[in-house]
């Protein structure tokens, strides 16, 4: 269920911006969660419609809601925590200050597959 739940938020993610959603599966590196979905918007407008985006897709999905949302008042960096995966939608400015995906470049990522609407990995 996790994967589906965490394919949901990506493409939800995705469908609100023009920068790439990257899933990374840290789940064997860190403890606290399985899988990071990393997004961005241009603005604060922009990351706050991703937000909004995700989590009414994953609620619509199965009911479920993060256990915290957190920035979501300046809307530089916004971060979903869900459990078994937390949703990082960042401002530009703040997505490549952090580099999140460097700062985790040795944890496998995942990548939609649009004929099969499954979510893939790709070692890294």
């Amino acid at each position: 269920m996790t994967i589906e739940l965490v394919t949901l938020a990506a493409e939800a993610a995705a469908a609100k911006s023009l920068d790439e959603t990257v899933v990374i599966d840290v789940g064997a590196l860190i403890a606290i969660t399985d899988y990071f979905v990393i997004a961005s918007g241009r603005n604060d407008r922009q990351v706050k419609a991703i937000t909004e985006e995700v989590e009414r897709r994953v609620k619509g999905h199965d009911g479920s809601s993060p256990r915290a949302i957190e920035g979501l008042a300046d809307a530089r960096w916004v971060l979903m925590d869900y459990g078994d995966f937390v949703v990082h939608v960042f401002d530009e400015e703040a997505r490549s200050y952090y580099d999140l995906e460097r700062l985790w470049s040795d944890a496998p990522r995942l990548v939609l597959t649009a004929s099969a609407g499954r979510m893939g990995r790709v070692e890294a």
